[in-house]
């Protein structure tokens, strides 16, 4: 098809347009030019060409087809094609991304979204094509992948039947450069994909209890809850395999008014939404985020669990929060406050004989005038909250910093103490002298008669 006008292009071009045979719009050109140069026959000249004739038959601008005419119609790559700018909207934002990827973090949505906390107000292909040239940032891989166990076969449940809840684990890292571990309670609706994620110091039995009501407040309470076998649920299996229920739990799920479904022992992948959804957490919600205590944390994970839970999920074919309110709170019940749950929201402590009582790793201050061993203490953001232990009467609240230092109360100790009186009249006498002029060190200098001298 070029080679009807090889016999009007000069070597040096024709070498250009042989070493790029992938020039799209050369070969457009190319091709529009030989069906004129059939149409005129003689009278074709390729000097004399209509710009309007060959713009309409192309759909290259006339401005474009006159620059390649200037070339002998060979379009050339533009002049500053390979410079790089010396400042791009990535620029005073690559060091948050290296740290990132020194970190392991790769995933571009999750690097798109600290960037955005930042200021960052570029695209994400910029970011996706600075990562993909920066692989080398990236940790080695220490283990390999494990091979593909056997297959199970999914199952689905209708609209607010069941829940799947697991606990998973996050080690922090402080600014003095220690560290320690939080517990991630996470739940999500088997059938929307609605969750709720919330952190605590530790995985105790009265953690899981507050988790679990805050949950169904958000998301309201299933037929049942699938879950594995944790200690602070099932003690054991009886000869017939029944699970034999922790009394306190049995006397929680009675209040609350659901079941609880165990997995086969050893067998997470049963509940393989709750375990996507911890591995989701640490991957994109934990990854690169810094936090200053752990009511923050919670706050920004609400608002995560709020933010993804209206995007479009392929793995359920909805955007889970709208399911969720179309289907699933028609079946799930609406958890009601009770005194039942009340007691469990306020976990029970021992006031320690210099009247603290200690929850969530801080001593609160407990105010003298109360005269019970233990008290009900509840935390509700940044307030906490201290009740008697029958939660007839609020003794105090105190602000939660998360200090590490006690937090005293009003009245913690007696202000008027014991005073002992003379029990006999007082005869003995001591004389008090009043304390003599303190010397101002300038007695000794004579400012007169310097004064007279001058």
């Amino acid at each position: 098809m070029t080679d009807d006008l090889n016999w009007c292009m000069p070597m040096h071009q024709l070498r250009y347009r042989m070493n790029n045979q992938h020039n799209d719009l050369t070969d457009m050109i190319t091709q529009a030019l030989n069906e004129i140069k059939s149409e005129m026959g003689d009278l074709f000249d390729l000097e004399k060409v209509n710009l309007a004739e060959l713009e309409r038959r192309t759909g290259i601008s006339r401005a474009r087809l006159r620059r390649a005419k200037e070339n002998g119609f060979v379009v050339t790559p533009h002049a500053l094609i390979g410079r790089k700018a010396n400042t791009t909207v990535l620029s005073g934002f690559t060091g948050i991304i290296d740290s990132l990827l020194q970190k392991g973090v790769k995933n571009s949505a999750v690097v798109f979204e600290r960037l955005q906390e930042n200021g960052y107000m570029g695209g994400k292909t910029s970011v996706k094509d600075y990562i993909r040239n920066h692989q080398n940032l990236l940790p080695p891989k220490r283990m390999l992948v494990s091979p593909q166990g056997n297959r199970g076969r999914r199952y689905e449940t209708k609209p607010g039947e069941c829940y799947q809840m697991d606990w998973g684990f996050v080690t922090v890292e402080t600014a003095d450069g220690t560290t320690y571990k939080i517990a991630c309670f996470a739940m999500i609706c088997h059938a929307c994909g609605k969750r709720y994620v919330e952190f605590f110091p530790n995985a105790k039995q009265e953690s899981l209890f507050i988790g679990m009501i805050h949950a169904f407040q958000h998301m309201g309470v299933p037929q049942k809850v699938l879950t594995d076998n944790m200690k602070s649920i099932v003690l054991h299996r009886d000869e017939e395999g029944h699970p034999v229920w922790q009394k306190d739990y049995e006397l929680f799920m009675g209040n609350v008014g659901f079941e609880t479904k165990l997995c086969k022992p050893r067998h997470p992948f049963t509940k393989g939404a709750v375990e996507r959804l911890v591995r989701y957490v640490k991957d994109n919600f934990i990854a690169g985020r810094v936090f200053t205590e752990i009511t923050d944390l919670n706050y920004q994970a609400l608002n995560w669990c709020n933010r993804t839970d209206g995007t479009y999920h392929r793995a359920v074919d909805c955007v889970p929060s709208d399911k969720h309110a179309a289907l699933c709170m028609k079946h799930a019940s609406i958890l009601e406050d009770t005194p039942e749950l009340a007691y469990y929201l306020c976990p029970e402590r021992i006031i320690s004989f210099d009247g603290f009582v200690s929850y969530e790793g801080r001593r609160f201050g407990v105010p003298y005038w109360y005269a019970g061993k233990t008290c009900r203490v509840k935390r509700d953001g940044y307030v906490l909250e201290i009740y008697a232990d029958d939660m007839s009467r609020l003794l105090v609240t105190h602000d939660v910093t998360w200090g590490r230092r006690d937090s005293w109360c009003k009245d913690q100790f007696a202000v008027d103490q014991p005073e002992e009186e003379p029990s006999m009249p007082v005869k003995v006498k001591i004389q008090q002298l009043n304390l003599p002029e303190a010397d101002d060190g300038f007695s000794r200098f004579n400012f007169e008669e310097g004064l007279n001298d001058e």
